[in-house]
């Protein structure tokens, strides 16, 4: 754990996506498979296009091998995005992609439930692979937005 930067000190946020820093820890469990997640219920974004503010809830589940994803790197990675302008496909992507870079999981599911531009939600999902047979998957749905009830 000598070389986490961010953990147990002061750390700014990174003003884009591609400046934060993702740092891991070694799984010591790394001789089982199991599975983390990690939620974000109250994701934010910028449209690329008006700047105008996306809400979304996050949910990442992954199959940890040699590294864990350190939470509070992960924490400001995803507060990173709060002045960052992306559609919700690649926002989504982005986060998976920057996650498997540096974790190499054995396994990563990543679901984004965007709530609704335009009157229209958008619900990004994406995985590496098929999860290995003997891991129990929680379910990841959530409910989809309904509006006022």
């Amino acid at each position: 754990m000598s070389k986490i930067k961010q953990l147990g000190n002061k750390s700014d946020f990174p003003n884009t996506p591609s400046d934060a820093l993702l740092e891991t820890v070694i799984n010591p469990h790394n001789d089982k498979l199991y599975v983390a997640r990690f939620s974000v219920p109250e994701f934010t974004s910028l449209c690329p296009v008006t700047g105008q503010p996306d809400f979304a809830n996050i949910i990442i589940d992954y199959i940890p091998k040699k590294f864990l994803l350190e939470s509070k790197s992960f924490k400001l990675f995803m507060q990173s995005f709060r002045n960052h302008g992306a559609f919700h496909e690649d926002v989504t992507l982005y986060i998976a992609k920057r996650i498997v870079k540096e974790v190499k999981p054995v396994w990563l599911r990543i679901g984004g439930y965007f709530y609704p531009r335009g009157g229209i939600p958008i619900d990004v999902f994406w995985q590496t692979d098929n999860p290995p047979k003997k891991v129990w998957i929680p379910d990841s749905s959530i409910q989809v937005y309904n509006g006022r009830n």
